[in-house]
């Protein structure tokens, strides 16, 4: 497999720098005029170069005449770069915290500075990110479609704050699971750590980062859901925020995991446990057939006869008391 032309951008190395860093590696103690013939480069500009490889500890100048360096090996050198970077970005994150003795407390903020309007989808992915970047002890999510980012692709975010000790609690809202994979990514999520249930009642898409700031869509209009956000800060109106999601959290039903299905299962008997919350959660049993890979006349047949057996009279009660009688109460954190 073939390098690319910049390997080294991400430690303060040029394109142009690095092409010239490479040739000396296979060119060991070249002349400036051998590799100004070899590049096509000038030795005033090879010049140039030459004091910012030096400066970045990529080569040395040896001794004698006439001039010529030696590359310094790319593990060693790549690995002080690497290093230099990394007490930057600490030096930056404690300059960031300095910064926050700056920002006056959420209870002397003006009125205005406790909401932020975002315009642009790209810019709402963006803050989006950094507010989960941000999450250090919990993360609160309704997730409702339209998404900004692809459905079909795992949220590594997610899964990194997850790795990190962040405690991740997800409402799925039935049009979520309604989307094709979406139920096998909600499933790998739980096996990484998230806990989630299902809720036919989710309002809006909802993200809120430590109780200390949460993102919402600023319009229900399908059309537009995803082009502009609100940013909330610590206010009463985050406070309801949060208590909304409590509320939801204490009525939703457990997302169904593979930990749930029994050994019979097959493509003539779906897993009552997840067919059981995906009916109580109102999905229709096209989206049900779709997510349990079943076919339609299976998912028709198992739900009548869920129905005759608990004395149900509409899907929805039948696979509520089922669900429930798998798992008891489910208003508990």
């Amino acid at each position: 497999m073939m390098m690319g032309d910049n390997v080294l951008l991400a430690v303060g190395v040029s394109a142009v720098d690095e092409r010239v860093y490479r040739d000396l590696l296979r060119r060991p103690r070249a002349t400036l005029p051998e590799l100004a013939a070899h590049t096509g480069r000038t030795t005033v500009s090879l010049r140039r170069t030459f004091a910012r490889l030096e400066e970045l500890g990529l080569v040395s100048r040896l001794a004698g005449r006439p001039v010529r360096f030696l590359a310094t090996r790319p593990d060693v050198a790549v690995a002080a770069l690497i290093s230099h970077r990394e007490e930057a970005l600490a030096q930056a994150r404690l300059g960031a915290l300095a910064l926050l003795a700056e920002v006056p407390p959420p209870e002397h903020r003006a009125p205005e500075e406790l909401v932020e309007v975002v315009q642009g989808r790209a810019a709402v992915a963006q803050r989006f990110i950094q507010m989960q970047q941000t999450a250090t002890d919990e993360l609160l999510v309704l997730d409702q479609p339209p998404y900004v980012q692809d459905p079909g692709q795992q949220n590594i975010g997610e899964l990194e704050r997850l790795v990190r000790g962040v405690r991740v609690r997800g409402i799925y809202a039935v049009s979520a699971l309604e989307i094709p994979g979406k139920l096998r990514l909600a499933q790998e999520s739980v096996a990484a750590g998230e806990e989630a249930r299902i809720s036919p009642d989710v309002p809006m898409k909802l993200a809120i980062a430590d109780r200390k700031s949460a993102i919402l869509p600023l319009t229900t209009e399908a059309s537009a859901l995803a082009d502009s956000a609100v940013i909330v800060h610590s206010s009463t109106l985050l406070d309801a925020l949060v208590t909304l999601f409590e509320v939801l959290w204490r009525s939703a039903l457990p997302l169904p995991t593979k930990s749930f299905e029994a050994a019979s299962v097959g493509p003539a008997n779906p897993p009552d446990a997840e067919l059981f919350t995906l009916l109580a959660a109102g999905l229709k049993d096209e989206a049900i057939a779709r997510q349990l890979g079943v076919s339609l006349r299976t998912v028709h047949r198992r739900v009548s006869e869920l129905m005759g057996g608990l004395g149900a009279r509409t899907r929805f009660q039948a696979g509520l008391l089922a669900a429930r009688r798998s798992w008891g109460p489910v208003d508990i954190d």
